[in-house]
Protein backbone atom coordinates (compact mmCIF):
# COMPACT_ATOMS: atom_id res chain seq x y z
CA UNK A 1 0.00 0.00 0.00
CA UNK A 2 1.30 2.93 -0.82
CA UNK A 3 1.78 6.51 0.98
CA UNK A 4 -0.44 8.80 -1.28
CA UNK A 5 -3.11 5.84 -1.12
CA UNK A 6 -2.83 6.90 3.03
CA UNK A 7 -3.41 9.65 2.51
CA UNK A 8 -6.35 8.95 0.79
CA UNK A 9 -8.13 6.78 3.31
CA UNK A 10 -8.06 7.58 6.88
CA UNK A 11 -4.55 6.39 9.37
CA UNK A 12 -6.74 4.18 11.42
CA UNK A 13 -7.97 1.75 8.27
CA UNK A 14 -4.42 2.40 6.73
CA UNK A 15 -2.15 1.38 10.22
CA UNK A 16 -5.17 -1.65 10.06
CA UNK A 17 -4.61 -2.85 6.62
CA UNK A 18 -0.81 -3.85 7.46
CA UNK A 19 0.90 -6.85 7.83
CA UNK A 20 3.21 -6.65 10.77
CA UNK A 21 5.87 -7.27 8.24
CA UNK A 22 5.39 -4.23 6.28
CA UNK A 23 5.85 -2.28 9.64
CA UNK A 24 9.58 -0.72 9.89
CA UNK A 25 10.31 -3.63 12.89
CA UNK A 26 12.61 0.11 14.52
CA UNK A 27 9.52 2.05 15.42
CA UNK A 28 7.32 -1.56 15.89
CA UNK A 29 7.64 -3.86 19.20
CA UNK A 30 5.23 -5.93 20.05
CA UNK A 31 4.49 -5.94 23.80
CA UNK A 32 2.92 -9.36 25.29
CA UNK A 33 1.72 -7.85 27.99
CA UNK A 34 -0.29 -5.32 25.88
CA UNK A 35 -4.10 -6.13 25.01
CA UNK A 36 -4.35 -4.38 22.00
CA UNK A 37 -7.74 -3.08 20.63
CA UNK A 38 -8.85 -2.25 17.21
CA UNK A 39 -8.28 1.73 16.03
CA UNK A 40 -11.78 1.86 14.36
CA UNK A 41 -12.74 1.23 18.13
CA UNK A 42 -10.87 3.77 19.75
CA UNK A 43 -13.77 6.64 19.51
CA UNK A 44 -16.31 3.85 20.73
CA UNK A 45 -14.30 3.30 24.05
CA UNK A 46 -12.95 7.05 24.11
CA UNK A 47 -16.67 8.14 24.58
CA UNK A 48 -17.64 4.94 26.86
CA UNK A 49 -14.94 5.68 29.30
CA UNK A 50 -15.17 9.15 29.62
CA UNK A 51 -19.25 8.88 29.75
CA UNK A 52 -18.43 6.17 33.00
CA UNK A 53 -15.89 8.65 33.83
CA UNK A 54 -18.17 11.45 34.57
CA UNK A 55 -20.68 8.92 35.84
CA UNK A 56 -18.29 8.10 38.39
CA UNK A 57 -17.20 11.93 39.45
CA UNK A 58 -20.76 12.39 39.81
CA UNK A 59 -21.76 9.59 42.06
CA UNK A 60 -18.19 10.34 44.08
CA UNK A 61 -19.27 14.14 44.65
CA UNK A 62 -22.78 12.94 45.66
CA UNK A 63 -20.96 10.87 48.14
CA UNK A 64 -18.97 13.95 49.88
CA UNK A 65 -21.83 15.78 50.22
CA UNK A 66 -23.84 13.25 51.83
CA UNK A 67 -20.91 12.44 53.90
CA UNK A 68 -20.75 16.29 55.05
CA UNK A 69 -24.67 16.28 55.73
CA UNK A 70 -24.23 13.09 58.02
CA UNK A 71 -21.15 15.25 59.72
CA UNK A 72 -23.35 18.28 59.70
CA UNK A 73 -26.79 16.44 60.90
CA UNK A 74 -28.72 17.32 58.08
CA UNK A 75 -31.74 15.80 57.57
CA UNK A 76 -32.38 16.84 54.16
CA UNK A 77 -32.40 13.94 51.68
CA UNK A 78 -29.34 14.62 49.24
CA UNK A 79 -30.17 11.91 46.99
CA UNK A 80 -33.17 13.65 46.33
CA UNK A 81 -31.66 17.03 45.36
CA UNK A 82 -29.24 15.74 42.76
CA UNK A 83 -32.13 13.33 41.09
CA UNK A 84 -32.38 14.89 37.00
CA UNK A 85 -29.90 17.91 37.94
CA UNK A 86 -27.28 18.89 35.70
CA UNK A 87 -24.08 20.31 37.38
CA UNK A 88 -20.94 20.75 36.60
CA UNK A 89 -19.64 22.37 39.91
CA UNK A 90 -21.22 22.14 43.14
CA UNK A 91 -20.63 24.21 46.30
CA UNK A 92 -21.76 24.25 49.88
CA UNK A 93 -21.89 27.16 51.69
CA UNK A 94 -22.72 28.38 55.52
CA UNK A 95 -25.60 30.60 56.35
CA UNK A 96 -23.15 33.50 55.83
CA UNK A 97 -22.25 32.68 52.35
CA UNK A 98 -18.79 31.37 53.16
CA UNK A 99 -17.98 28.59 50.80
CA UNK A 100 -16.39 25.61 53.12
CA UNK A 101 -16.87 23.03 50.06
CA UNK A 102 -16.36 22.64 46.31
CA UNK A 103 -15.91 19.20 43.96
CA UNK A 104 -13.18 19.40 41.62
CA UNK A 105 -15.97 20.44 38.69
CA UNK A 106 -15.79 23.87 40.31
CA UNK A 107 -11.76 24.07 39.89
CA UNK A 108 -12.73 23.09 36.22
CA UNK A 109 -15.33 25.50 35.42
CA UNK A 110 -13.72 28.46 37.25
CA UNK A 111 -9.71 28.15 37.07
CA UNK A 112 -10.42 28.51 40.63
CA UNK A 113 -8.65 25.79 43.27
CA UNK A 114 -10.29 24.75 46.08
CA UNK A 115 -8.24 26.36 48.59
CA UNK A 116 -8.65 29.52 46.74
CA UNK A 117 -12.32 29.54 47.13
CA UNK A 118 -13.05 28.10 50.75
CA UNK A 119 -14.41 31.17 52.99
CA UNK A 120 -15.21 33.34 50.10
CA UNK A 121 -18.41 33.66 49.36
CA UNK A 122 -19.90 33.11 45.43
CA UNK A 123 -19.34 36.94 45.20
CA UNK A 124 -15.73 36.53 44.23
CA UNK A 125 -17.11 34.88 41.08
CA UNK A 126 -18.85 38.25 40.02
CA UNK A 127 -17.50 40.83 37.59
CA UNK A 128 -18.96 43.84 36.14
CA UNK A 129 -21.23 41.88 33.66
CA UNK A 130 -22.84 40.11 36.52
CA UNK A 131 -26.38 42.07 36.66
CA UNK A 132 -27.10 43.36 39.95
CA UNK A 133 -31.35 42.71 39.27
CA UNK A 134 -29.78 39.02 39.42
CA UNK A 135 -27.85 39.04 42.60
CA UNK A 136 -30.33 41.58 44.53
CA UNK A 137 -32.78 38.44 43.11
CA UNK A 138 -30.15 35.77 44.91
CA UNK A 139 -29.81 37.52 47.96
CA UNK A 140 -33.86 37.67 48.64
CA UNK A 141 -34.47 33.93 48.03
CA UNK A 142 -31.51 32.77 49.98
CA UNK A 143 -34.32 34.64 52.89
CA UNK A 144 -36.32 31.87 51.52
CA UNK A 145 -36.23 28.00 52.57
CA UNK A 146 -37.41 27.11 48.99
CA UNK A 147 -34.68 25.69 46.12
CA UNK A 148 -34.47 28.15 43.58
CA UNK A 149 -32.51 28.83 40.00
CA UNK A 150 -31.00 31.97 38.74
CA UNK A 151 -28.94 32.29 35.91
CA UNK A 152 -26.04 34.94 36.21
CA UNK A 153 -22.65 36.01 34.12
CA UNK A 154 -19.65 34.53 36.79
CA UNK A 155 -16.06 35.48 35.73
CA UNK A 156 -13.21 32.24 35.70
CA UNK A 157 -10.12 33.37 37.62
CA UNK A 158 -8.36 34.24 34.25
CA UNK A 159 -11.01 37.37 33.91
CA UNK A 160 -13.34 35.09 31.22
CA UNK A 161 -16.73 35.95 31.50
CA UNK A 162 -19.36 32.56 31.41
CA UNK A 163 -23.17 32.63 31.81
CA UNK A 164 -23.72 30.53 34.88
CA UNK A 165 -27.21 28.64 35.62
CA UNK A 166 -27.08 27.70 39.38
CA UNK A 167 -29.61 26.47 41.76
CA UNK A 168 -29.72 26.77 45.20
CA UNK A 169 -30.87 24.37 47.81
CA UNK A 170 -31.17 24.85 51.98
CA UNK A 171 -29.72 22.61 53.63
CA UNK A 172 -31.35 22.10 57.23
CA UNK A 173 -31.85 19.75 60.16
CA UNK A 174 -33.81 21.19 62.55
CA UNK A 175 -33.91 24.75 60.56
CA UNK A 176 -31.23 25.85 57.40
CA UNK A 177 -27.56 25.57 58.28
CA UNK A 178 -26.02 25.45 54.99
CA UNK A 179 -26.96 25.95 51.25
CA UNK A 180 -25.76 23.74 48.18
CA UNK A 181 -25.81 25.21 44.84
CA UNK A 182 -25.87 23.10 41.89
CA UNK A 183 -23.69 24.80 38.77
CA UNK A 184 -23.37 24.67 35.06
CA UNK A 185 -22.43 27.04 32.14
CA UNK A 186 -24.79 27.43 29.82
CA UNK A 187 -24.87 29.82 26.24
Amino acid sequence: MTKKLAGMMGLDIYLSSMKEHDMDPADYEMNSNLSLMPLLSWDIYNAHYFSRLQEFQRTQDILKVEALGQKLNWTSNINDLFKNEEFEAILVTDLDQKIIWVNDGFTEMTGYTKTEALRKTPRFLQGPKSSSETKDRIRQKLSGIEPFTEVIINYKKNRDPYKCEVKIFPLYNEETTHFMALERRVV
